[in-house]
């Protein structure tokens, strides 16, 4: 019904409807971001992973947090898992979580910014002081309307900046700040904002003007993790893939604007073990590995598959999906060809079908598969029921093989028609079917 509505609406009245809550809620809750530290991340990916990262980062330095993000919402030392389907919640339900994070004395609140989150005036009523560009390449276009649209609905987020309230918070004035990835061909557009200070992060020679330049050094992706260097500290972590040396250098740029030392981020980032949901291995005993992992679109897919290739194995038999209701549809073929190219055995399965037909969306997932010479129930399976698909690949790993469960990773719910939610978890339907094997 919900749905129905918004579709009936004219876009100038429903922006307005939104704009009005975000002012309502704002309102109604007092503020509550005036009275911490707010840092933005916003990006095409990686934001989930900079959030945890970030706000682990801070409470190992001794700082009190809070966080939002797709994978979990966080208040201080309470972490509970994101069972909404949506990584920006609405006006009201943020404002009041900020609240919360004020009432349990945070000095930091870290939150996932997007750029729908942003259409629909979600950031508005929360003074953000730092904002964090990861990266930025064409995704969700059909829902903007086209690249730029998509663009420019994160820039909104940095032109905002300079309208923001200064805080005094404990007698410290709180700078604004711009930390953006030197390496994405579009970070001019975010640094050409204004801000008080600004940082920049490589693993290149990049060099701009009036920009305070961290760069990652002798770096090593391993089947074990990664390393680098930062002005001769060594940081070493667990977590796998360029991908998240990008990730961890973001937090580590943070972690220098706010006065930390690098000797004590190296410490921080040694302790995380794993990120909920990202290159997630699912170990009960099997002589195989399994990888449950959120990639659902082209480049995260292209970056699990580099992680992929640093691990030893025989075979690599892959679960994915797409999403439905709209979203992104020439995605479909493009991660069906990824899996095609890069895994033995290629199951295609229900993700997120919305209103849509699961069937037609698996069918065009498999046509990017068969262009890459997959056969039809010899390499390549179309099951419907997602569990059903996890347990086809399941039984057909052999020791040493890698099997690869892609496009949910910790997500709480499948979304089926009229926005219905059905309980799942990628992770806890792997355990329960490997436990069947065993």
């Amino acid at each position: 019904m919900i749905s129905l509505i918004k579709k009936i609406i004219p876009k100038p009245i429903l922006k307005l409807y939104h704009y009005l809550l975000a002012i309502m809620a704002n309102f109604f809750y007092n503020s509550p971001s005036e009275k911490l530290i707010v840092i933005g991340i916003t990006g095409t990916s990686g934001k989930s992973t900079v959030v945890y990262l970030i706000s682990k980062m801070l409470e190992q330095a001794g700082f009190k947090v809070g966080a939002a993000s797709t994978i979990l919402f966080k208040i201080d030392k309470k972490e509970w898992l994101n069972k909404k389907k949506m990584t920006m919640i609405g006006r009201f339900a943020l404002q009041r979580l900020i609240k919360k994070m004020v009432k349990a004395n945070c000095q930091y609140a870290v939150v996932e910014t997007t750029s729908q989150g942003i259409e629909q005036f979600r950031h508005l009523g929360i003074n953000y002081d730092i904002l964090v560009f990861t990266n930025l390449w064409p995704e969700h276009i059909e829902a903007h309307g086209g690249f730029d649209n998509y663009k420019n609905a994160k820039l909104k987020l940095f032109k905002k900046l300079k309208n923001e309230k200064p805080k005094l918070i404990a007698g410290q004035k709180i700078q604004k700040i711009i930390i953006a990835n030197l390496d994405n061909e579009h970070v001019k557009d975010f640094l050409d904002q204004w801000a008080q200070e600004k940082y920049g992060f490589t693993l290149k020679d990049s060099m701009i003007s009036q920009v305070k330049v961290v760069k990652a050094e002798n770096i090593q992706t391993t089947g074990e993790g990664i390393e680098f260097k930062v002005s001769d500290q060594e940081f070493k972590s667990k977590l796998f893939g360029k991908h998240n040396i990008y990730n961890i250098l973001t937090s580590i740029t943070l972690g220098i604007s706010q006065g930390l030392s690098l000797s004590a981020m190296a410490k921080s980032f040694l302790k995380i073990n794993g990120v909920p949901g990202r290159v997630e291995f699912i170990q009960e005993g099997q002589n195989f590995k399994v990888i449950v992992d959120y990639a659902f679109e082209p480049k995260a897919v292209e970056a699990l598959y580099e992680i992929v290739k640093k691990i030893p194995h025989k075979k690599v038999i892959h679960v994915l999906g797409s999403t439905g209701g709209g979203r992104d549809k020439a995605r479909r073929p493009k991660l069906g060809e990824l899996a095609g190219e890069n895994a033995d055995i290629v199951i295609v399965t229900n993700e997120d079908p919305y209103d849509e037909d699961p069937k037609g969306i698996i069918d065009q997932v498999a046509k990017g598969a068969m262009i890459k010479g997959k056969k039809n129930n010899k390499n390549l399976f179309k099951i419907i029921d997602r569990r059903k698909a996890i347990s086809k690949a399941l039984n057909l790993a052999r020791k040493d093989d890698i099997v690869l469960i892609t496009g949910k990773g910790s997500e709480q719910a499948i979304v089926v028609k009229n926005n219905k939610k059905i309980s799942w978890d990628d992770r806890k339907v792997t355990k329960e079917e490997l436990n069947k094997l065993l």
